[in-house]
């Protein structure tokens, strides 16, 4: 076993280390990943608006918010707890609850578990059970199919995978509408053929520390040109996919302008990274993140649209 892989192990098998409450607290916060549940709810909340053609219930609102953080913040523990071992040999994961220790992996476990059932239950008891399936499905999806079985295993990991971060829009509208429709399908579609592009250029820039661990991410098992042509490729589907719910009438011109304008901006970046790549650039000069960032603004500015385009019609 190599010198890193001696100290991970012995940083894993130890027992939580004794800190005070409020940073063991705040550990517990950080297993949720909330900054990526952020996204998730930007996601949930224009779509009930969009579902409600106005202003939803609140406390529906609120309720499936809690739902869905939850939710969503048990999978990405249980996530942990199953890479907590390569999580110790990345450089961006390496300080994470589980490896430092603060955290034990009983308790994340433990931790991970006891929200998946509290989530599910709220979902059934508060909002629906159609939105509780879904929500339990998402997670079941994201720690079983994805983490355990793709992660590891494919490059195509993240395109499939990211059905998980899919389903905040079916649950959203079926938070306020208790059954399906094509503009929640379409909305979902949206986000799937997001993810890839999004995190493709993130993967471009953490390249060494999936492949330190084996994890097949496109960009380890390709080159950057190949890369950027799946990033392009990608982003013309994603676009074309969200000016659908215009012609099929549950948007008017609010959320059409914004989806070609900021789309017609992701395509000029999408483009000009698959041109910098072609030319060779590499390193500092590829600037693979300015489109990660990006994507997290399309994607905002997106939703938003859809939250405010029924006021407008």
């Amino acid at each position: 076993m190599t010198a890193v892989g001696s100290r991970s192990a012995g940083v894993l098998d130890q027992s939580a280390v004794h800190r005070s409450f409020g940073a063991r607290a705040m550990a517990f916060v950080a297993l949720t990943k909330p900054r990526i549940i952020e996204l998730l709810l930007i996601t949930t909340i224009p779509v009930m608006f969009l579902a409600a053609q106005g202003v939803p219930d609140l406390w529906l609102v609120v309720a499936t918010c809690v739902g869905g953080y939850l939710s969503a913040g048990g999978a990405n523990a249980l996530n942990m707890y199953a890479d907590r071992d390569i999580d110790a040999l990345m450089h961006r994961t390496e300080n994470r609850p589980l490896v430092t220790g603060i955290v034990s992996p009983r308790e994340g476990l433990v931790f991970g578990l006891a929200l998946a059932v509290g989530s599910t239950l709220w979902f059934g008891l508060l909002v629906n059970w159609l939105s509780a399936a879904l929500s339990l499905g998402a997670l079941l999806f994201y720690v079983l199919v994805y983490t355990l079985v793709l992660k590891r295993r494919t490059s195509q990991n993240i395109v499939w995978g990211g059905i998980a971060g899919c389903m905040p829009v079916l649950i959203g509208w079926t938070a306020v509408k208790n059954e399906l429709s094509w503009a929640a399908v379409v909305l979902f579609l949206v986000i799937f053929f997001w993810t890839p592009p999004h995190y493709w250029p993130l993967s471009m820039k953490v390249r060494e520390d999936y492949a330190r661990v084996g994890v097949p991410m496109l960009p380890v098992v390709a080159g950057n040109r190949a890369v950027a042509r799946q990033i392009v490729l990608y982003s013309w589907v994603m676009v074309a996919v969200s000016l659908l719910l215009w012609p099929l009438g549950y948007v008017g011109w609010f959320y059409t302008s914004v989806a070609l304008a900021a789309g017609g901006w992701w395509l000029w970046e999408a483009h000009a990274l698959h041109s910098r790549a072609k030319a060779g650039a590499a390193g500092a000069k590829l600037k693979e993140m300015r489109l990660f960032h990006w994507s997290i603004t399309y994607v905002s500015l997106l939703f938003v649209a859809v939250a405010v385009d029924p006021f407008l019609r």
